[in-house]
């Protein structure tokens, strides 16, 4: 038997008074409030002729910090009753699909407006910090000014029969939502719910996610942005409709998977060896048995797309997983190929030394794996593991819902803990497990509530320094 001398005259109770769980929601109702997301979400909510007794916006608002909290379902916002001393009563999940299910287009148009402006302001702020908007670093080099967006599509599996459920290219059931990150950040900027059967690389729905992702991010911080699409979203019409996005005050670069075909293959054999150089990881450091080279002046079927473009390819030595799949070509070199589309200039991004080179652009498509765990996995943990609807309106609500709460949890770790190296940049469960479901005692004295949190809690200093960070903001004028 196990040793359970610990429990000896132990009871268990529901008697405690004053108590309340999950006391980070604190943080990211106040936050929410100073950027002025509660207020901004509850205008683009309003009905003609309508009075809620309840905030829409709040309710939206409480069902995005009750997703960052875990919640995985609409009754998941009871657990916000918890916080009834500090914030007051928490909406009903009736009250919460009432508010999901005026998801239409048009409202979801001023929604999404209303977010612009709210990241604005949250960007804005971030910049003033003292460690700054965050730019991302690649093969060793920091891309300063340079915005990053993602676009991945990801699956969304269905247990039950849902509206627009359908088979996926992964032979399960559910949804296949295409969205864009800013992985400076790592906010969702725009999710479009999509049936399980959609496309890969259907280029409609590419240019609509783009387009509204393009339009959250600030006008200053729009004038120079890094595009990266993996191979299967890639496309002829979505590269030319890349190409024709950069003006001359704004770049739009980008970097794109690209599917090998037997003429292809033929540039590759046209290479010399001596022009394969080593590839770069991520520190700037070497690869072993990993080299790239361009082959845009070899690509015979270059002459077929728009001028502008640079071919990148890389080899590396072929693991089991790889051996499966090798072509005919690929098993004669003993190599595995690929090849990035860029139109990243010979004279590289702008402020960005060395950025012209095969290396770096190879290891700049490469880290756009990085959308796995810095956005996809993000929002997998943030409500996007199940749909909790029946109906396709309430579940797109419910992905807006997720998409705020990955902008809440991203500017708390941004404005609140821009100098807590361990939480910075921690993922949704680590915030969950230090800040966010910290338990607490609300006291009353002075006239004041005083929410008091365990003096031997590790990261007591950091909450209450984000707390304190949070109330400092102004409020929207």
């Amino acid at each position: 038997m196990k040793d359970t001398s610990w429990a000896h005259a132990l009871e268990v109770t529901a008697g405690g008074n004053g108590l309340v769980g999950h006391a980070g929601a604190i943080l990211l109702r106040m936050l929410a409030d100073r950027t002025g997301l509660t207020s901004e979400l509850d205008s683009a909510l309003g009905l003609k002729g309508t009075f809620p007794l309840i905030s829409r916006g709040m309710v939206l608002a409480s069902t995005a910090i009750s997703i960052a909290m875990g919640a995985t379902a609409m009754a998941g916002i009871e657990v916000l009753e918890q916080l009834k001393p500090a914030l007051g009563d928490a909406p009903s999940d009736s009250t919460v699909r009432r508010v999901l299910d005026l998801a239409s287009d048009p409202v979801l148009v001023k929604v999404a407006q209303a977010r612009a402006r709210v990241r604005k302001r949250a960007w804005k702020l971030i910049g003033e910090t003292p460690g700054g908007f965050p730019w991302i670093a690649v093969a060793g080099r920091v891309l300063a000014g340079w915005t990053v967006i993602d676009m991945d599509g990801t699956l969304i599996t269905a247990c039950s029969d849902k509206e627009n459920a359908r088979p996926t290219w992964k032979m399960g059931y559910g949804f296949h939502p295409l969205a864009a990150w800013c992985i400076n950040t790592r906010e969702c900027l725009e999710m479009m719910l999509r049936p399980g059967n959609a496309g890969s690389n259907t280029f409609a729905d590419h240019k609509d996610v783009l387009g509204r992702a393009l339009k959250q991010v600030p006008a200053a911080y729009r004038r120079q942005v890094l595009v990266r699409v993996d191979g299967a979203g890639a496309s002829h019409k979505l590269v030319e409709h890349l190409l024709g996005l950069s003006t001359e005050r704004k770049a739009l670069l980008f970097t794109c998977g690209w599917t090998i075909l037997d003429a292809d293959e033929d540039a590759i054999a046209a290479l010399p060896e001596d022009a394969w150089i080593p590839g770069l990881l991520q520190d700037g450091g070497l690869e072993e048995d990993k080299d790239v080279a361009e082959i845009t002046h070899l690509m015979s079927r270059a002459g077929t797309w728009p001028e502008g473009l640079r071919f990148i390819a890389r080899r590396v030595k072929p693991s089991r997983r790889h051996k499966k799949n090798m072509t005919a070509f690929e098993k004669k070199t003993g190599w595995k190929y690929s090849i990035t589309c860029t139109n990243i200039p010979y004279t590289g991004m702008g402020g960005v030394p060395g950025s012209q080179h095969p290396q770096f652009i190879d290891t700049a498509q490469r880290d756009h794996a990085t959308v796995e765990t810095g956005g996809v996995r993000t929002a997998k943990a943030m409500g996007l593991r199940n749909l909790p609807s029946k109906t396709w309106r309430v579940n797109k609500g419910w992905v807006l819902a997720a998409n705020i709460a990955a902008d809440l949890t991203a500017w708390a770790r941004l404005l609140g803990l821009h100098d807590q190296e361990e939480l910075r940049d921690a993922t949704p469960d680590t915030l969950r497990c230090r800040l966010w479901r910290v338990p607490a005692r609300l006291v009353r004295h002075a006239r004041k509530r005083i929410l008091k949190i365990s003096p031997d809690w590790p990261w007591k200093e950091a909450f209450i320094t984000c707390w304190n960070r949070l109330c400092a903001i102004p409020a929207p004028g």
